[in-house]
């Protein structure tokens, strides 16, 4: 319903902005940095109305993330990594402490980071070029969190006694744009948290765009490929490292560069699953045990890797 509503919207949206394109044109800066400002501008209404659809859901199903832990131990990967299809780096702030409170598996924290895929999709849907690449996208990282979770929870299964009781701490996490993550707060900012994030993400976009075309008017292509190993056995070790980085700046980055083509499809899918967005902040920063925290963005990036690895081997989607 999403997707075929942006589609629609689309003919509108250049109408919106075909004044502020002829202004921009009548500048005497290079063509590369106009491109990149009209195109980034375009972009407002369709990620505010995307943040929107996100807020609604990301505020009705944060409550099933609290309460994952009310599932069977042998379904928490399952129910954690459809959940945390849904985008946002919210779900993983929320889960972490439950996992370091022990409310959840090593698995299924796990799944739900491997699951997430921060801002990927409203750069995705703001295209509709990239409309066909979605599902398999946020499908194979759903699979792909589910069968990981279940092999972590096999091999290292939690060493905390199920039966012993955890007494949880309210606290109230803050996610992208300072905001709170609770139901509760966020109810309060259903158009708010989205206009503050559309501008986040918009600037972020512009800043990455400029760099982008700079480089290829620059130097074309070749000088990213080389740096990002494109063609290279090796390019989805590296978009898994820089997955890594706890910022949704980088899910924006690697989306960008996938869509640019010098990310291949396997590359984005490792670096996407390796990127756990604000998730690992709050791991490192309130789980007591430094090694336990190693041990699962280590995990983490392991997967990723391997996934990435065995794709590029499959060529799927080129």
């Amino acid at each position: 319903m999403i997707i075929e509503f942006l589609s629609k919207f689309e003919g509108i949206n250049e109408l919106l902005f075909g004044w502020f394109d002829n202004i921009i044109e009548s500048l005497t800066i290079a063509d590369w940095a106009k491109d990149a400002i009209c195109d980034s501008v375009h972009l407002i209404p369709f990620l505010f109305i995307i943040f929107v659809f996100i807020e609604i859901f990301e505020n009705y199903f944060s409550n099933k993330i609290k309460n994952i832990s009310g599932y069977s131990k042998k379904v928490g990967p399952l129910i954690g990594a459809v959940l945390a299809g849904l985008p946002q780096c919210g779900f993983s702030v929320i889960a972490t402490p439950l996992y370091i409170n022990k409310v959840i598996t090593r698995g299924t924290i796990i799944a739900i980071y491997v699951s997430t895929s921060d801002e990927a999709l409203p750069i995705l849907m703001s295209n509709p070029e990239k409309y066909p690449i979605i599902l398999p996208l946020l499908g194979l990282k759903i699979l792909l969190g589910i069968i990981a979770g279940y092999l972590v929870d096999l091999i290292f299964p939690n060493t905390k006694s199920d039966n012993e009781s955890t007494c949880i701490e309210e606290d109230d996490e803050v996610g992208c744009c300072s905001h709170h993550v609770h139901a509760s707060h966020r109810k309060r900012e259903l158009l708010i948290h989205p206009l503050k994030h559309t501008l986040n993400i918009f600037v972020m976009i512009l800043v990455i765009s400029l760099g982008l075309n700079y480089c290829f008017d620059s130097f074309g292509n070749d000088l990213l490929n080389k740096i990002l190993l494109n063609n290279s056995i090796f390019q989805p070790i590296l978009a898994s490292i820089i997955g890594l980085i706890p910022n949704c700046a980088v899910s924006v980055l690697l989306t960008m560069l996938y869509m640019s083509g010098i990310l291949t499809f396997a590359s984005v899918i490792a670096g996407l699953s390796s990127g756990a967005g604000l998730g690992l902040i709050v791991l490192l920063k309130r789980n007591p045990d430094i090694k336990d925290s190693m041990k699962i963005i280590g995990i983490l990036l392991s997967v990723s890797i391997i996934a990435g690895l065995l794709l590029s081997f499959c060529k799927v989607f080129g």
